[in-house]
């Protein structure tokens, strides 16, 4: 049995130009542990952005019915000489209905079901997933609730079992009013777990508030240094995740944690000995990251990514994280989204501006079917 369908590419030639269109695509039968589901319900999270625009000008690009022709900068595309030429797929991430499966037991179990997957293809109509990295919804749970149930919850849950695995006691997580900070500030308080919040605006401060969380932050008020030092003092927490990358946050906060760690303590000009650490997990801001050495030589800043971190963690500690995703889905692990928008509807230029902005709040999810 093979099926019609359409499917989401993005192209990068040698000259920088990128070009991402909707094309027909026949879906072959799965084998083995594969199934091939009907897509109900993927997300655009940040992590896809990078392979559908990287740092192309958008604004100025070509719009026309499923297609976007782009220029990307010539050092992006120098550094992507890999992709040149390639037709590639997009989409993390998505949930939908099996309709077809391999022989392998495993995936002929889930014939029928809705489920979270992780295809890597999830901007289509239809896309094959390995029934091993399956996860099926309960009833009542629609695509929409679904959809999001790997990349953010896995990640924060993953922040959280990174933190005791390298033996430290409490977070600093920044951009944390996002969907991922959100279900972080919710795993913090049903654990216990000391957790610093940094946001962006006095709305965001309120939102997570709202929500319970103790230390939030703005790192636009002038004061910003002196309450972090004071939370990380409290707190006692030396690991931090930054979405942003770029800029001088990162930088900011191993000061504050060198500051806090400091405090009392004898003059060394080697600093605190005690670990600091900061993990980079996206690039919200594409430029250098700025590091101002304002911490001893007691410090780490080190590259985050939710796949080498689950090979590294284990079956049983994964298997853990999958359980109590899928247990919590629709309360610790919910996600909201600003709109829907078709496959066509994704590649039109306001959807592009908004949601490539990669602004908090605005976060969107393709239906194929409309």
């Amino acid at each position: 049995m093979t099926v019609n369908g359409k499917q989401l590419l993005t192209t990068l030639a040698a000259d920088g130009t990128l070009t991402l269109e909707i094309a027909p695509k026949t879906f072959d039968d799965p084998t083995g542990s594969q199934v091939l589901i009907e897509v109900e319900a993927a997300p655009i999270n940040p992590s896809d952005l990078g392979l559908l625009f990287a740092s192309a000008d958008t604004e100025n690009a070509q719009y026309s019915p499923g297609k976007v022709v782009a220029q990307m900068p010539a050092n992006a595309t120098r550094a992507m000489k890999a992709r040149h030429g390639m037709a590639m797929p997009a989409g993390n991430e998505c949930a939908g209905t099996v309709i077809a499966a391999g022989d392998d037991p495993a995936a002929q179990a889930l014939i029928g079901k809705r489920i979270a997957c992780v295809p890597g293809t999830a901007y289509a109509t239809h896309a094959i997933a390995d029934a091993r990295m399956a996860m099926p919804l309960a009833d009542g749970v629609s695509a929409e609730q679904g959809a999001s149930s790997f990349v953010n919850p896995m990640t924060a849950l993953g922040f959280v079992e990174t933190m005791k695995l390298e033996g430290f006691t409490g977070l600093v997580h920044a951009a944390a009013a996002s969907n991922l900070g959100q279900m972080l500030v919710k795993i913090c308080q049903e654990d216990g777990i000391p957790l610093v919040n940094l946001v962006r605006s006095a709305e965001q401060v309120k939102l997570l508030k709202d929500l319970g969380a103790t230390h939030v932050l703005d790192i636009n008020d002038p004061d910003f240094m002196k309450q972090l030092i004071d939370a990380i003092a409290e707190t006692k927490a030396m690991l931090g995740f930054d979405p942003i990358g770029g800029g001088t946050l990162a930088g900011q906060i191993l000061t504050a944690m060198e500051a806090a760690a400091s405090r009392g303590a004898a003059f060394s000009r080697y600093g605190s000995s005690e670990a600091k650490k900061v993990y980079i997990y996206g690039a919200l801001d594409l430029g250098p990251t700025i590091l101002n050495r304002a911490f001893g030589l007691t410090w780490d800043l080190a590259g985050w990514l939710l796949t080498p971190f689950m090979a590294k963690a284990g079956m049983e500690i994964v298997g853990r994280m999958r359980a109590r995703v899928m247990k919590d889905l629709t309360t610790t692990f919910a996600s909201s989204y600003k709109a829907q928008v078709s496959l066509e509807g994704m590649l039109e230029k306001g959807a592009v501006a908004e949601y490539n902005a990669r602004r908090t709040g605005e976060k969107y999810l393709v239906v194929p079917k409309g």
